[in-house]
């Protein structure tokens, strides 16, 4: 029987485990790996995607169950909870930095509070400037807006706030 890998080297394996639209992220980054357990032979890792209906998730698994693998976990096991719903608040510091530099927009932090959700100031990825509009509600996936900035002239895409 070989040694199980510990939690500290899972965490840091599943770093590697890039979201599939947003490849300059991690499903750790994300927050959408909310925990993992070692106990003795078996490692379960649950996670809760961005939605319910996410297309990428049985992708987002598989990459989990294979990085798993790669470790030495001989049946990894994921397990995906959708309560409590994920948020965009759970996308780390390090996730948020990520986003800008990638030009897109990071979701501000809300706390649930539906006036910072429903009408964020926008500053823009490429200028800093917070002179930004939305020009469609709906950007290239569902979790995101189309915006523009009048100072630079840039179009950006910012990631909702959920």
């Amino acid at each position: 029987m070989s040694q199980m890998p510990s939690q500290e080297q899972i965490w840091r394996a599943l770093q590697e485990v890039m979201d599939p639209e947003i490849p300059v992220l991690s499903l750790v980054d994300l927050g959408i790996i909310r925990e993992v357990k070692v106990e003795g032979q078996e490692v379960t890792v649950v996670m809760t995607p961005t939605f319910s209906g996410c297309p990428a998730l049985e992708a987002m698994r598989q990459e989990v169950e294979e990085k798993l693998q790669e470790l030495g976990v001989p049946r990894p096991r994921v397990e995906v909870v959708l309560d409590p719903p994920w948020s965009s608040d759970q996308i780390s510091p390090e996730g948020r930095r990520k986003l800008e530099a990638f030009g897109l927009a990071p979701p501000p932090v809300h706390r649930g509070d539906p006036e910072i959700m429903l009408n964020p100031v926008v500053p823009c990825p490429y200028c800093g400037s917070r002179r930004t509009r939305v020009t469609n509600t709906f950007g290239s996936t569902l979790c995101r807006a189309i915006y523009y900035c009048d100072a630079c002239q840039q179009a950006f895409e910012q990631f909702k706030p959920l």
